[in-house]
């Protein structure tokens, strides 16, 4: 059964003493990325500081239908109506993004902009009509301190800005050569990477 995961507010307003933080930036794997999890995966960062990073995949969808599990919030999630694979760690918890109208939402914790993390325990009802769209996603990427600088620094991770829509997208199997083709210069050269290296 998931159980619900409502993110630590007092954590977000830490960052790398050394180092940028990308909280609120996408991190898109670098082809060939050897780990199986993450290969061709685009993660959204929602917190990375003194304790490390965390950040949910983007693009892996599940067979989970949200009818199955929270049938409560059908209405408000975006298509397809699913529960994504958010990562490999507490694949038993639920992590929910939404994006909020131009009101203050109780218990939003803000990503980036109207951008943030809602607790699906509280009622749809109440605070539904305050959200635009919503995506729930089951399990968490994360890093230990350090480690995710180490892998930016062996180029497995490229670092760039999140669009409003990048989350929600209908197509989630095109968002890693979206976002890679979107970008200027030799990075939007990856977006032609094959599937299969072998073949040329």
């Amino acid at each position: 059964m998931l159980r619900l995961w409502a993110r630590a507010s007092a954590c977000q307003d830490r960052v790398v003493s050394d180092q940028p933080s990308h909280r609120g930036r996408l991190l898109v794997a670098a082809p060939p990325l050897v780990d199986p999890n993450f290969d061709r995966t685009v993660v959204l960062m929602l917190e990375h500081g003194d304790d490390g990073g965390l950040g949910v995949v983007l693009n892996r969808r599940s067979e989970t239908t949200i009818d199955d599990v929270f049938p409560e919030w059908h209405e408000l999630v975006s298509p397809p109506g699913v529960v994504f694979a958010g990562g490999p760690v507490s694949t038993d918890a639920v992590i929910a993004l939404a994006r909020r109208r131009d009101v203050e939402v109780e218990g939003f914790v803000q990503v980036l902009g109207d951008l943030g993390t809602i607790d699906l325990a509280d009622d749809p009802l109440r605070i539904g009509a305050s959200l635009e769209t919503l995506r729930v996603f089951a399990g968490y990427a994360g890093w230990t301190p350090g480690q995710l600088e180490a892998e930016l620094a062996q180029g497995a991770w490229f670092v760039v800005a999140l669009e409003p829509g990048d989350p929600f997208v209908a197509a989630p199997e095109r968002l890693w050569r979206d976002v890679l083709r979107r970008q200027r210069g030799r990075l939007a050269l990856f977006s032609n990477y094959p599937e299969d290296a072998t073949v040329n």
